[in-house]
Formats: C-alpha cells, structure tokens, sequence
C-alpha cells in the first residue's frame, strides 16, 4: 500500500506545469505528493507560492524547496490552477468523504479555489458508498454540546468528540471536531444539508461534486477516474 501512495503521488507531480499555481493538500499521501513535487522543483521547475491546506503540509512543503503563500494576507491568492489531496472514501461519482486529518476546512476552501482538483488515493479507499468512515465535521468550541445534540436529532447519530491523548483535538483553526458515524449514506445532498442547518457547524468533510479527477494507485499501476458529470 505504501508503494500505491508513493506511486500515485508522483504521478500527480507530474501533472504540474511551469506556472502553476498549486494547492497543496494534507495527509499521508498528499505529503508524499509534496515531496515529489519539491524533487522537481529542485531540479529546475519554477513555480509561485502554493497554498497550503495545514500546517503539517507548509512544513513539509518549505523543507522540501517549495515556496508557501500567507493566505491571512491581503494579496493571497484568490484561484488556483490545480489541487491535489488525499481523501479517506471516494464514491463511485468521485464524491468524497475527507477529514480524517481534521483538515477539512482548509482543504475545502483550496479545493473550492482550484480550477482542477485532483485526488490521490491507494486503492483502499475506494467505495460502493459513503459512510463505512465516520463523517468529522468540524465545529467551534462554543456550545459544542448543543451543536453536538443538533446534530444527532438531525441525522439519528451520535456524534464523537475528537481526542488526541485524552483531550480534544483542536484544528488549524482553533475549532473541534465531531466524527458521525453514519454508516452508509443514503443521500448525501440531505446530510450536506442538514449540517448546514446547525449553528455552529463550520464544516463538514462531505466533498459534493468537487474533485474533477481521481488517480488510484492499485497492485503498482495508476488508474485515472474522471467524475461523470464531466
């Protein structure tokens, strides 16, 4: 599986071009990914500051030669030529579940800048349907039990707190998050749409129609999958 992620990931690399302005996204595979690219860099590809989607990712992307844009700025980056992340399930309509490194909003937020915005994926996570995952959403410290019971009389779940040694995980963000375990997703437009709904929720790792292509790296071959509403 290890070599599938290394595999996949340089296939990725190797879609940038000259110019580019790239999102770079986090998780295991993502960083294999940014380590591609900066072998690549290194070796003469010039490119603007990326947008990085965690802080984990802007340190491993500076180590590896790459140049990262302060999206606090007031002249960040608006649009972006191509992302590239991971994601923890991918539908067969390319839809997504993601945030199992509690990065989502970052990652949305890049993915929703990007022109094209390509997944990278190990075989394993592929899937009939949404759900086998716990959906996180992510939510602000406020009153998180309220949202927390919200989100359970909408959906019928119990919402997890998220706990790293015991306490709770805060996000790049300063923010919680809440893991629904929803099983299989019926419709996921409805959850989407529910999240919404609560006060409180900031974001949910449900990826509706956002990734244009993904690459799977399976059995050390690269599959290529375009979403079908292309």
């Amino acid at each position: 599986m290890g070599e599938d992620k290394r595999r996949v990931a340089e296939a990725a690399a190797l879609l940038v071009e000259p110019g580019m302005r790239l999102g770079l996204g986090s998780g295991s595979t993502a960083l294999l990914f940014v380590e591609a690219l900066g072998r690549r860099v290194a070796d003469g590809l010039a490119l603007p500051a990326a947008v990085a989607t965690s802080r984990a990712t802007e340190e491993a992307a500076r180590r590896a030669g790459l140049a990262i844009a302060d999206m606090a700025h007031e002249a960040a980056p608006t649009a972006l030529d191509l992302a590239v992340d991971g994601a923890d399930e991918v539908d067969p309509a390319l839809d997504l579940v993601k945030g199992g490194g509690a990065c989502l909003l970052r990652e949305k937020i890049v993915a929703a800048m990007a022109t094209r915005f390509v997944v990278i994926v190990d075989g394993s996570k592929r899937v009939a349907r949404l759900g086998a995952f716990p959906l996180p959403v992510e939510v602000v410290p406020f009153a998180v039990a309220a949202t927390r019971e919200a989100i359970a009389a909408r959906l019928g779940v119990r919402p997890t707190l998220r706990r790293v040694d015991g306490a709770p995980l805060l996000t790049d963000n300063g923010n919680l998050i809440l893991d629904c375990p929803l099983g299989a997703i019926d419709d996921a437009q409805r959850v989407d749409a529910a999240l919404r709904a609560v006060p409180g929720v900031v974001e949910h790792g449900l990826f509706l129609a956002m990734a244009d292509d993904v690459l799977v790296g399976t059995r050390g071959d690269v599959e290529r999958l375009t979403a079908p509403r292309q």
